[in-house]
């Protein structure tokens, strides 16, 4: 994992294909907080919700949840959510850093019904603050 030496905002994602959870930290007090679920239904229009936060928010950083089998092998989620962190490179000129997301939906399951996505992100950008220096 890639530690970013920039200090200010930074918001996670967690990717799926119907909705993309989002989260939102700082690197001076290193907690996240869930923020939004973007739910539309075509690209551009969730490129479009994410453009709007990334100007509200100006991060200096994205993290991305990668999703994992339990022993370690890609899934059929995982080349989605590596080509949708180099989509927020690209797009945004952004660094973005991939983070394994193993079980942060199976920590989450049944808390708050059907959609804990922006909770997933919270964990998953939880963890990149843990892990990194």
């Amino acid at each position: 994992m890639l530690a970013n030496s920039a200090e200010g905002t930074i918001l996670a994602f967690d990717f799926g294909l119907k909705r993309i959870g989002v989260a939102v930290g700082n690197t001076f007090l290193r907690q996240a907080e869930p923020l939004v679920i973007i739910h539309a239904a075509t690209n551009d229009g969730k490129f479009a919700e994410v453009a709007a936060l990334i100007e509200n928010w100006q991060p200096v950083l994205c993290v991305v949840g990668l999703p994992m089998h339990p022993d370690g092998e890609a899934n059929e989620m995982t080349q989605r959510c590596k080509r949708f962190a180099n989509q927020l490179q690209g797009r945004f000129q952004l660094p973005a850093v991939l983070v394994d997301e193993r079980y942060s939906s199976a920590v989450l399951n049944g808390q708050r019904g059907e959609y804990i996505d922006d909770d997933a992100a919270a964990l998953i950008l939880q963890q990149y603050f843990d892990e990194t220096p």
